[in-house]
């Protein structure tokens, strides 16, 4: 029987997958500045929910109710883990990283959209998302996952942890691609430009580029770990996130794909952007499956 907290670190991770969605369809409908001051929407907190006021006005109801619902958790988490302190500490710091990120959000309403400054609102995000994720794996998910060898533990957080981190690479990337309006800098694909390597002495090529070869090498990382799991003795769940991790990469890259050939189409975008949000945290899903418990995992046995 799972416990409140663990209930309310599940339906976090979801409530942010939403969000982040949701802010895709921000940029994507060019509702961005539809609300040209903040916290307020042309001073009220009820502004008529019309147009690209809808979308923005939602996005930051929504975002009020992560921030409420991450309040709620932790007062969970504070009477629910009292044998385990860190659990506590660690949400404590997600408080801080969700007010940090709405203090973001705010700035990138009033001065207009700097690029930097909604890259790190993005970033902070995906952040937010990745320890809510970890949260929620330790505390009910990775519950019941079969022992395994330190060996196979350590290659879990190993090739688990390179993928996430790479795809979190690649969607900040994205992120900046998508401020910098350099989403057609390449207008083919898988090309760009008609070329393998086009000229780079353009930023937005440049970064439009980048995003490409980083998504190359986070794919390659992704596809690798599921190879791994698969030829390891690793449990049967990591076997299956991982499984799941690499369709989600291929369904990714495809989205990509269409991104560009439909010019940026608002549905293939904000779904690009929801797929790699879930591909990050299916990857942490994994790397969180690696930290087994003291005394959970038995001694790789010795060469001899």
């Amino acid at each position: 029987m799972s416990t409140l907290h663990q209930r309310a670190f599940t339906v976090t991770v979801i409530w942010t997958l939403v969000l982040l969605f949701l802010g895709s369809i921000v940029h994507a409908t060019e509702s961005s500045l539809a609300c040209p001051d903040w916290p307020t929407c042309f001073g009220t907190m009820v502004p008529e929910m019309s147009g690209g006021v809808f979308w923005e006005h939602l996005h930051r109801l929504v975002a009020g109710g992560l921030l409420l619902m991450w309040v709620l958790t932790t007062w969970l988490v504070r009477k629910e883990t009292k044998d385990h302190p860190w659990v506590f500490k660690a949400c404590i710091v997600g408080l801080v990283l969700l007010l940090i990120q709405s203090a973001f959000g705010g700035l990138t309403v009033l001065y207009q959209l700097p690029d930097l400054v909604s890259t790190t609102h993005l970033g902070l995000a995906l952040l937010f998302l990745a320890l809510a994720t970890a949260l929620a794996s330790w505390s009910s998910w990775s519950r019941g996952v079969d022992h395994v060898s330190a060996k196979t533990a350590a290659g879990v957080r190993k090739w688990g942890g390179a993928a996430a981190t790479l795809v979190f690479v690649q969607c900040v990337l994205g992120g900046l691609v998508r401020h910098m309006d350099a989403g057609m800098a390449c207008p083919d694909a898988p090309l760009c430009l008609g070329a393998l390597i086009p000229p780079l002495d353009n930023a937005l090529i440049a970064i439009h580029f980048t995003h490409r070869v980083v998504g190359i090498l986070a794919a390659i990382a992704v596809v690798g770990l599921a190879s791994w799991a698969m030829h390891a003795d690793a449990p049967k769940a990591v076997r299956s996130w991982a499984s799941w991790a690499a369709v989600l990469t291929l369904v990714q890259v495809g989205l990509g794909f269409v991104s560009v050939l439909t010019t940026l189409a608002v549905v293939p975008v904000s779904l690009h952007t929801l797929v790699a949000a879930s591909l990050l945290a299916a990857l942490v899903h994994v790397t969180t499956l690696g930290w087994v418990d003291d005394g959970a995992a038995e001694p790789a046995p010795d060469a001899a």
